[in-house]
């Protein structure tokens, strides 16, 4: 299945709470599972990905380390407003390996996703690929 949430297809990280130039929010977005967004070590960390259409969303794939909880807001507006939950999930610790959870939904649309790591395992997590499935 196609992976909208790519760069390539018009997708942008509009907010991270944290940023570093050596890993750069964009890296969750660019469909490589070797470059990654690294969190500064506090909790909540969050980032907002916007598409540039509407769209639906059946499934939402998250590659990580070292995330213990998120909770998946979505918006509709144009702005990156009025979030409501969409989904809440609590990760298992992976030693060593590349976390890979699929959430999936009931095919809602959404022009924002808000990701909101509540908590990790560590001090700092690192999300490497974020896919949407429609």
């Amino acid at each position: 299945m196609l992976n909208t949430a790519l760069s390539s297809f018009g997708a942008q990280v509009v907010l991270a709470t944290s940023s570093d130039e050596n890993h750069p929010p964009e890296s969750m977005i660019d469909g490589n599972t070797e470059t990654f967004w690294l969190s500064t070590g506090m909790f909540p960390q969050e980032f907002i990905i916007r598409f540039p259409d509407n769209m639906k969303i059946s499934v939402i794939s998250v590659h990580s380390f070292n995330v213990k909880r998120l909770r998946i807001e979505k918006s509709t507006q144009t702005d990156a407003e009025k979030f409501e939950v969409i989904a809440e999930k609590e990760f298992e610790q992976t030693e060593g390996n590349l976390q890979t959870n699929e959430i999936s939904l009931d095919g809602s649309n959404a022009t924002h996703l808000k990701f909101l790591i509540l908590s990790g395992y560590d001090h700092f997590v690192s999300v490497h690929k974020v896919g949407i499935q429609a």
